[in-house]
């Protein structure tokens, strides 16, 4: 029940008691019928054996007039009746003695007591009311029926704006930022609804901040690289113009990978998703990493995976690179398959799980070792296309796997 959504929840709370009414109606109706049948069994045995051993003293019509008001019974006087009643109607219950006979029979609309005896042939109309149990249990059944429906119905028009809140939250997961919330309404649904559009437009605000930030961010610090790089070039010191120049280069990777994550988590991002051969995006990640063709070895036979040619050719790109960079020998190993695509590389096992490093700078220790956003980037593209990165360590080999 921990993970059953409200609707369901109270469906099935509706619905089994709307089934626990029907069965105590049932079971009601069982035993009320059950009951009459005993009661009226035992009621036409005393009549039966009042009328059969009263008339055998051949009462006045007086006496017979006090047995039919205390029995509430009326003596039916036409022959023609008397004849229809006991060749049409049902018997449904019969006692003879020493005394005579009785028998009842039943009619759509009425019982009838049929007394023989010592020439005595009495049929009488049973005038007691008819109990009226099951139609007041019927009655009150619709009664109760209909108030569940109604609190049902109530019930449900109250989680509308819930149902409705719950797909503007949903647009708002897929990206959507222009989502307008509906706020209509002061109970706690609306409260939540204007709470939430409050938070949408901060965040907005924020992710504008931030994107404004990144750019101006990005633009200013190209200039001041690119200069430094030429007056680098210039130094005939040739060990500091080395330094200077990896140095300058390596601002120059966090800067383009600062802007591939801005476009990457951008939530306007559409996929250019179109059937492309693997070895075109593995030519491309080369083109990337500026042709390092002989730290590269494959083997795999080509073939066509739905993708996005430009964001899988930067995952790929990254996770080379990340393999060239911390292999004890500059080199790695490509191996795929219509499954998958593996990265293999001589290198010295990670420390923590992968989730650890698929973070954007979080913990120094991972700026330190280079892993601050290619592989955040990479998981990011690949949560993208569906796909899933894993690592695992054999034989003094780190394998990083891409899963199509």
């Amino acid at each position: 029940m921990k993970n059953i959504s409200i609707t369901a929840f109270i469906n099935t709370i509706f619905i089994i008691s709307f089934v626990a009414i029907l069965a105590t109606f049932y079971l009601f109706v069982k035993w009320d019928k059950e009951r009459y049948i005993n009661y009226e069994k035992q009621r036409y045995t005393v009549l039966a054996d009042s009328f059969l051993s009263g008339l055998q003293f051949y009462p006045t019509q007086k006496q017979l007039q006090s047995l039919y008001h205390y029995f509430k019974v009326a003596p039916v006087m036409s022959d023609k009746d008397r004849l229809d009643i006991i060749n049409n109607a049902k018997l449904i219950y019969i006692k003879e003695s020493s005394f005579g006979r009785v028998r009842i029979f039943a009619t759509p609309t009425a019982k009838y007591i049929y007394v023989q005896n010592f020439g005595y042939h009495l049929m009488l109309k049973d005038l007691k009311p008819k109990k009226y149990n099951q139609e007041i249990a019927l009655f009150l059944l619709g009664l109760i029926s209909a108030v569940i429906a109604f609190l049902y119905v109530t019930i449900m028009k109250k989680l509308l704006p819930l149902k409705r809140l719950d797909r503007q939250v949903n647009e708002f997961a897929k990206g959507n930022l222009d989502v307008e919330i509906d706020c209509q309404g002061d109970d706690e649904i609306g409260k939540i609804a204007k709470s939430f559009q409050k938070a949408i437009i901060s965040i907005k605000k924020l992710i504008s901040s931030k994107n404004l930030f990144m750019r101006n961010m990005m633009h200013e610090l190209k200039t001041p690289i690119t200069k430094g790089r030429i007056v680098a070039e210039s130094l005939e010191d040739v060990e500091d113009r080395e330094i200077l120049i990896r140095a300058f280069e390596r601002m120059n990777e966090i800067i383009t990978s600062l802007a591939q994550v801005e476009k990457i988590t951008a939530s306007d991002l559409a996929l250019d998703l179109k059937e492309v051969r693997l070895s075109q995006i593995l030519s491309r990640a080369k083109q990337l990493l500026l042709d390092r063709d002989e730290h590269i070895s494959e083997e795999y036979e080509d073939f066509t995976l739905t993708a996005d040619e430009k964001l899988m050719s930067i995952a790929l790109k990254n996770l080379i690179d990340n393999g060239i960079k911390f292999s004890h020998d500059k080199r790695v190993h490509i191996n795929a398959d219509p499954k998958q695509i593996a990265i293999i590389s001589h290198s010295a096992k990670l420390k923590h799980p992968l989730s650890y490093y698929t973070e954007p700078f979080s913990q120094g220790e991972k700026r330190n070792s280079g892993f601050g956003l290619g592989l955040y980037i990479v998981k990011s593209i690949l949560d993208l296309h569906h796909f899933k990165l894993t690592y695992r360590y054999e034989n003094g080999q780190s394998i990083f796997t891409i899963v199509l």
